[in-house]
């Protein structure tokens, strides 16, 4: 008998968070998040979160939501981006951020999951992410609260590198194009980007899917993420697969000998 993983709404899936709990989760900017999860932990009421992802949502989206209800304490971060909520909180000292070179937060979460404690990395070297001094919390009135530590430094093979610790989170939260029922996941595209890295993180990983197939209708050389990573599938509605969004639309007015071009 094949384990069946689904479970009965975003509710039910998120229902065990406790405030205080850390959570890896998935996309970039808005891409590939899973916004059904955020909504639902937004109105299971859980606070005082650690939230480790790329970014943190935009204002009025995504892991935006949380941050303007109060309910996340600290991000660890590549950068804070578009959301000018989360840039006020952060230099008003109502949130820690602690901010991390975009590869090396992948490699941690990757390396967590792996069951590998630390690695060696040149990104940072000769600056503060290795020095240490990187403001993660300020004071009200502008100084810093709490800075970043040093890292250790050492050669290999005649270049330097800074030690970082990898990652493992409570829970993680992500969102697959297509999910079997023993959690085995296919990304689309783009929305593959922290998607797996996060999975891998979280001692509990939920996924939102657009779609769930059964056991064995998807190709082994197809899938991105094994199901030994994912302990809960939520299978969303069509409507709810269709819901994208995007940070910016630029557009600008096509010229005739474009549209032949």
């Amino acid at each position: 008998m094949t384990l069946d993983k689904v479970v009965g709404s975003p509710a039910e899936a998120v229902a065990d968070i406790a405030s205080g709990a850390s959570l890896a989760v998935g996309g970039f900017g808005l891409a590939g998040i899973p916004w059904f999860l955020i909504e639902a932990l937004l109105e299971q009421g859980a606070d005082d979160l650690t939230i480790v992802s790329n970014n943190c949502g935009v204002d009025g989206g995504g892991l935006g939501l949380l941050l303007e209800a109060r309910r996340i304490n600290r991000v660890i971060a590549s950068y804070v981006g578009e959301n000018k909520e989360f840039a006020r909180q952060y230099l008003a000292g109502e949130v820690t951020v602690e901010l991390t070179p975009q590869g090396t937060l992948a490699e941690r979460l990757r390396a967590g999951g792996s069951g590998i404690g630390a690695f060696f990395t040149p990104t940072g070297v000769g600056t503060l992410v290795a020095e240490g001094g990187l403001p993660w919390r300020y004071h009200p009135d502008g100084s810093v609260a709490l800075a970043s530590p040093p890292k250790e430094v050492r050669t290999f093979n005649g270049r330097q590198m800074l030690l970082e610790e990898s990652i493992v989170t409570d829970y993680a939260l992500v969102r697959a194009s297509v999910a079997d029922r023993a959690g085995n996941c296919v990304f689309h595209a783009a929305a593959r980007n922290f998607n797996p890295a996060a999975a891998m993180a979280g001692r509990t990983t939920v996924v939102e899917a657009e779609r769930v197939v059964e056991v064995g209708d998807l190709g082994p050389d197809a899938i991105h993420l094994p199901g030994i990573f994912v302990q809960r599938v939520v299978e969303l509605t069509p409507d709810q697969a269709a819901r994208k969004g995007i940070e910016k639309r630029t557009t600008r007015p096509r010229r005739p000998q474009e549209a032949f071009a």
